[in-house]
């Protein structure tokens, strides 16, 4: 690696040139970081790499591959499928690159722990993109929250609206249970970062419910592996019913949900549905003086307070308007990119945690477990203190 940090741009690999491999872009924009080298299996995906990133990137089939060819890297970027998020984050933590790992973390609790004990062994630095933790709804909520305007937290519910989940979920790899585990865990996976982040305390017993309920009725299905989704999405594929091209291969829940018992006694709920017209989330958090309640999850939206006794008042005590944001969390992208920048220049503290990500793919990964088997509680694992204390 590169060990002048402060002197160059840093030089970084993309390694999955799919969708979200555009979020490498904020370090470029930024001055900050330069691509050099583009690592995926797919031909096709090569060259649409070389359009985003330059003529002067170099290309390569796989991680592997860039590692041994010595193309000096300080950093890369790791957008690829979830279930390639183990071995490639493992290797290039093992040879001294710095990892920026698209949640989550990975889709089992082994493999979420042997990045964890990579990064710990090796020194190298890692940082799971949970973005969410910069969108200005999570942050408002969470500086009410701290300044004791609800007393202590109690209770946090979400309620995810993934209305456009038929296009982002149900047309490729993210439908298979194999390379997603469950969209309760791929999905889910930001919101219960956040439910953690605002009770203050991470998930020990959880009991999950869910169905396929909508999408395996639609028959009109596709390989769509030579597209992306923005090559297929649309806002006219309504009702959900009327979807066509889903993925080959649907065994994945649309709908599902879990209910929390925190390690500081908070109580907890998550529920998400992929085949609502609207897409936005909506946060409860209950506290021992009132309770907030977000109206809206991007620019222009309101958080409310109730921290007076009364009847049904849908204005609430107090009023804070979101800003930032805008279009969705792009804000945050960009905002969790220069913090990425800043922990591999110089260690600079972090809002984002690994152990925190470690955590919340234990409690999906124990809340799919449960709804696939009769909702049966599951117990969630602790992480390893002594790796927990080395990261």
């Amino acid at each position: 690696m590169t060990s002048q940090y402060s002197v160059q741009p840093l030089r970084l690999a993309v390694i999955g040139a799919g969708a979200r491999s555009s979020i490498a872009q904020h370090a470029v924009r930024s001055g900050e970081g330069v691509v050099v080298a583009v690592a995926d299996p797919s031909p096709a995906s090569r060259e649409r790499a070389r359009e985003t990133f330059g003529d002067a990137v170099r290309l390569f089939p796989g991680h592997r591959e860039l590692v041994d060819s010595g193309e000096p890297i300080d950093a890369a970027f790791v957008t690829s499928p979830d279930h390639t998020h183990a071995e490639i984050a493992v290797d290039l933590l093992r040879a001294g690159i710095a990892v920026y790992l698209e949640k989550p973390l990975a889709i089992t609790l082994d493999d979420a722990d042997a990045i964890l004990a990579a990064a710990a062994e090796s020194g190298s630095r890692l940082y799971v993109g949970h973005n969410m933790r910069h969108m200005s709804v999570v942050r408002q909520m969470r500086e009410i929250i701290q300044r004791g305007d609800i007393g202590e937290v109690k209770a946090v519910w979400c309620r995810h609206f993934v209305g456009n989940g038929g296009d982002y979920y149900f047309k490729d790899w993210h439908a298979e249970r194999a390379k997603s585990n469950g969209l309760l865990l791929q999905k889910g996976a930001h919101d219960i970062d956040i439910i953690h982040w605002l009770a203050g305390g991470y998930s020990t017993l959880v009991t999950g419910m869910g169905d396929l309920a909508v999408y395996g009725e639609v028959t009109d299905r596709r390989d769509n592996s030579d597209r992306t989704m923005p090559d297929w999405f649309s806002l006219n594929a309504w009702p959900p019913l009327s979807q066509t091209e889903l993925n080959p291969i649907i065994d994945v829940e649309d709908i599902s949900m879990v209910t929390m018992r925190l390690d500081n006694g908070v109580l907890a709920s998550y529920q998400q549905c992929h085949f609502t017209p609207d897409y936005w989330r909506n946060y409860t958090v209950i506290g021992t003086e009132g309770r907030l309640e977000n109206f809206g999850d991007s620019d222009g939206a309101v958080v409310r307070v109730w921290n007076k006794r009364t009847t049904y008042d849908p204005q609430g005590d107090a009023e804070y308007r979101v800003r930032g944001d805008e279009g969705g969390h792009n804000d945050a992208d960009r905002l969790t990119v220069a913090e990425f920048i800043d922990f591999v220049r110089d260690g600079a503290p972090t809002e984002t945690s690994a152990v925190a990500a470690r955590n919340a793919v234990a409690t999906a990964v124990a809340a799919t477990e449960s709804l696939r088997d009769g909702s049966q509680p599951r117990l969630v694992p602790a992480v390893d203190d002594r790796v927990a204390l080395r990261l």
